[in-house]
């Protein structure tokens, strides 16, 4: 992959005019940077409409509402929500909508976890102005950006086919199983399971069988395991 300058790297992807993109949706809790990345965002491309979420939730509610934005900024760290979830869920929703992570922390697995999970790119909120305008330019005209400093050959071919892989049978799991799936990456046991999602402990059981046949495990602790490496709920 390779880089340009500012921090940012990229490589060819579908195209996607940049004169397409008129109407985003930022998901954000920290209402000054939602501000302030507004206002970039507008004063630089045009755009024509800026929503706002500060919840995964939130977020959802707009997309299943409608119209879908042009284009998705996510932050990863929501009320609501940590890790790859919030990819997963909203491309979902809106699957041909391109999604760009900004985020506070440049993780390189996390990354490589996001990517996979079918983001347009992952970019530093410490970028300065002209550099993130520049990031966002490129993804808007379809092309896949990461941080300068993230080393995509570094994770292997092999180990990126296995992220993707991992975040497409994680994507599968229905939102119920992925809040049971939370719960045992918790440490929680099925009866305190029944009782947070207040569903019948059977039920969470049927629940966990499935979850383990989508993601082929054999048991919880499996199942766990895989999450975290998945990055499903990480910070």
């Amino acid at each position: 992959m390779g880089h340009v300058s500012g921090g940012i790297a990229c490589a060819g992807a579908q195209r996607v005019p940049t004169r397409m993109i008129g109407d985003i949706l930022i998901v954000d809790d920290h209402p000054l940077m939602c501000d302030a990345l507004a206002m970039t965002l507008t004063h630089a491309f045009g755009l024509k409409r800026v929503r706002s979420a500060a919840s995964l939730a939130a977020a959802e509610k707009v997309l299943r509402e409608g119209p879908l934005p042009d284009a998705i900024v996510l932050d990863l760290n929501l009320p609501d929500v940590r890790g790859i979830e919030g990819v997963m869920s909203l491309k979902k929703l809106a699957r041909s909508v391109p999604l760009t992570v900004i985020s506070a922390e440049v993780d390189a697995e996390m990354v490589t976890a996001v990517m996979a999970a079918g983001a347009q790119g992952y970019v530093s909120k410490s970028l300065p102005r002209p550099q993130m305008v520049e990031a966002f330019g490129r993804m808007w005209t379809g092309e896949f950006v990461t941080p300068e400093e993230y080393d995509a050959d570094g994770a292997g071919e092999d180990g990126g086919e296995q992220m993707r892989e991992l975040a497409r049978s994680f994507a599968t799991l229905t939102p119920q199983q992925m809040n049971i799936l939370r719960l045992i990456c918790q440490g929680r046991p099925n009866k305190l399971i029944s009782y947070e999602l207040s569903i019948a402990e059977a039920t969470v059981k049927t629940h966990i069988a499935a979850i383990m046949t989508k993601i082929n495990v054999r048991n919880r602790t499996q199942a766990a395991l895989l999450a975290s490496k998945a990055r499903i709920f990480a910070r």
